[in-house]
């Protein structure tokens, strides 16, 4: 059997790559150590200016019945094909963990086209003229 190893092919684990070479601090573990940090301040701060910007969300008066989910930040160093730095990402989500069924949400299902259905759609078509 031919493998990488025996053909000379050896890629770095991109889990271990970011030690020592990352320009920024490790990854925060809470909203404080992030606010800390000017880096990851800032890159939450560009985060939430998107989530404005594009109109994300609306405020709205909360209903007296209302279940509210909260939310938390989520970070991530970002790395290129070659396990070198590219970028710092900082993302808002709403703990969906806490949701109850038929309370927060009636149905989970989110359909998807797979890439085999669609060809075999344009195979028919093109078979049809």
């Amino acid at each position: 059997m031919v493998t990488r190893a025996r053909d000379g092919i050896f890629k770095p684990n991109p889990k271990y790559a970011l030690t020592g070479t990352s320009p920024v601090s490790a990854v925060p573990q809470s909203v404080r150590a992030a606010l800390r940090d000017p880096h990851w301040r800032d890159t939450m701060q560009q985060e939430f200016d998107a989530l404005l910007r594009n109109k994300t969300w609306t405020l709205v008066p909360r209903p007296p019945d209302a279940h509210i989910l909260s939310g938390k930040w989520v970070w991530k160093i970002k790395t290129g094909s070659d396990s070198t730095f590219e970028r710092c990402k900082a993302r808002w989500v709403v703990r969906g963990d806490h949701q109850q069924p038929g309370i927060d949400f009636g149905e989970t299902f989110s359909p998807v086209v797979k890439p085999a259905t669609i060809r075999t759609v344009l195979t028919i078509i093109a078979s049809k003229n």
